[in-house]
């Protein structure tokens, strides 16, 4: 892993779960509706290219199953936490 624990532990606290080999993190996030949940990641997906860091998710009607890994690097990074921030104050 190449994050510290000291970077990761807000987004442990904000709901974040860490992969058992600690190469990935992931969070569901639910939303009012589907028109909600689709206009957030459409939010999401614009932090996501300004960061060239793309999420693997997937969507089902009000919920948003997210994974972030660094996929070159097989391993967590800065840019993990930094869309995992910005995707936590994009969901307020």
């Amino acid at each position: 892993m190449s994050v510290s624990e000291e970077d990761l532990a807000p987004l442990l606290r904000a709901g974040w779960v860490l992969s058992d080999d600690t190469t990935a993190i992931s969070k569901r996030f639910q939303f009012k509706n589907f028109v909600e949940a689709f206009g957030w990641m459409t939010k999401a997906a614009f932090a996501a290219e300004k960061l060239n860091h793309h999420p693997d998710w997937s969507n089902v009607y009000r919920t948003v199953d997210v994974t972030l890994t660094t996929h070159d690097s097989q391993d967590l990074t800065a840019l993990d936490v930094k869309l995992a921030t910005r995707m936590d104050a994009l969901a307020g």
